[in-house]
């Protein structure tokens, strides 16, 4: 049989073995077919999930994030770098000034993972500027790198009262590390962001314009 074809074959290499394992357990997920030697106990199940992680740690492995495939991006827009958004409420006064590099700004926030929640019921909300007790809209500096680049370059293209939803690639949120516990490396993240107010601009003197300059989004 196929089965015990490829098991030969890779028996004198562990990891070719593990990597056949592997295959044919993804196979028989997609045709339904049973492949009795890997149900015979739990333990064993444990053992070769355990030994599969450890592969696909050291690279020996390469496989998609499962989390961020097919993600429905119909009806966004194509935003800078890979950045998808969709404009839910417009801006207050549509000729307001955006926001510039430096200058303080406020914002209200919800960050999902695995999609948005009327999408994908499996959606995990993360974090957001709504609390128990109300909501606090988050300050921080635009375009300097206080918050994740994907927030920079869609912030600086908003205008006040503007409220988007925003699909941020890893590149643009927290990259292969991820952040904490709670997001997974490679995660794309889902935005609802509102920008509620602009603030005061930094005061700028020759360093920081230099840094401006020499750190340009």
């Amino acid at each position: 049989t196929l089965c015990y074809q490829l098991l030969q074959l890779t028996s004198k290499d562990t990891k070719m073995k593990m990597f056949a394992v592997f295959f044919l357990m993804l196979l028989a997920n997609v045709s339904g077919l049973s492949i009795s030697p890997l149900e015979s106990s739990s333990v064993e199940r444990r053992a070769f999930v355990s030994k599969s992680a450890g592969l696909v740690a050291t690279g020996f492995l390469s496989l998609p994030n499962i989390a961020n495939a097919d993600i429905d991006t119909a009806g966004y827009e194509d935003g800078p770098r890979g950045l998808k958004y969709k404009v839910i409420k417009p801006p207050t006064d549509p000729d307001s000034p955006s926001p510039q590099r430096a200058q303080k700004v406020k914002a209200k926030y919800t960050l999902w993972l695995k999609g948005f929640p009327d999408v994908n019921p499996n959606a995990k909300k993360v974090d957001s500027s709504k609390g128990p007790f109300g909501e606090k809209p988050f300050e921080f500096i635009a375009g300097v790198g206080q918050v994740i680049k994907g927030w920079d370059l869609t912030v600086l293209d908003m205008k006040v009262g503007e409220e988007r939803r925003i699909i941020v690639p890893s590149d643009l949120g927290y990259g292969a590390r991820g952040a904490g516990g709670a997001i997974p490396g490679g995660s794309t993240l889902y935005f609802d962001l509102e920008l509620v107010e602009l603030g005061q601009m930094s005061q700028l003197g020759p360093e920081q314009l230099k840094w401006l300059e020499d750190n340009p989004l």
